[in-house]
C-alpha cells in the first residue's frame, strides 16, 4: 500500500503498519523482547519520518496525483527475478539438523547475544535519548499552547501577537 497512496503521511503509516505486522510475527514467534523493540523502534522512526515528510515534501496530502514507482516494467522483472532466485535458494539449500536444545529464557538469551553485558547501558541511553527528543521539541517553541488566548480562554477574538495564522 505504500506505493499506492498520494499522500506521503498515509505512505508512511501504511509502511508502519506492515512493520508492525512483522514485529507481531516476531512475537508470535516468542520472541517477546525483539517484538517489541520492533514495535517501540518502528512507531517512533515513522512518526518522525511522517513529521519530516509533511514538512518538506511537494505533494504531502495528496492533492494532486503522483506516483512513487519509475520503470515500472523493470522493477516488476527485478522483483520476479529476485522472487525466484530467493524460492530456489531456499529450497535447495542444504539445511542443518537442529543441535542441541533451546534455552531456557530464549529472552535473556536473545538480550545477552545482542548487547552483552551492556543491556542496563542501553536501556538508560534510550531513556536519555527519548528525554533529549521531548526536551528539544518543548525548548524549540517560543509561543505555548494558551499564547493566543492569554490568560482569557473563552475570549471571542485571539490576541495573537504572531501575524499570520488562522483568520488572518
Amino acid at each position: 500500500m505504500v506505493f499506492r497512496f498520494d499522500s506521503m503521511a498515509r505512505a508512511t503509516f501504511s509502511l508502519l503498519t506492515s512493520l508492525l505486522c512483522v514485529a507481531g510475527e516476531v512475537l508470535l514467534l516468542g520472541l517477546d523482547y525483539l517484538g517489541i523493540v520492533i514495535v517501540l523502534m518502528m512507531t517512533i522512526e515513522m512518526a518522525i519520518m511522517a513529521v519530516f515528510m509533511i514538512m518538506y515534501m511537494m505533494n504531502p496530502a495528496g492533492l494532486m496525483p503522483m506516483t512513487m514507482m519509475h520503470n515500472k516494467k523493470g522493477a516488476a522483472v527485478i522483483c520476479v527475478g529476485a522472487f525466484v532466485l530467493l524460492a530456489v535458494g531456499i529450497v535447495l539449500a542444504p539445511w542443518p539438523a537442529r543441535r542441541g536444545r533451546p534455552p531456557a529464557d530464549v529472552t535473556k538469551d536473545l538480550g545477552m547475544s545482542l548487547m552483552g553485558p551492556q543491556m542496563l547501558t542501553m536501556m538508560t541511553l534510550g531513556m536519555a535519548l527519548f528525554a533529549a527528543i521531548v526536551s528539544s521539541v518543548v525548548l524549540a517553541t517560543r509561543r505555548g499552547r494558551y499564547d493566543r488566548l492569554g490568560d482569557d480562554l473563552r475570549a471571542k477574538r485571539a490576541d495573537d501577537p504572531v501575524r499570520g495564522g488562522v483568520g488572518r
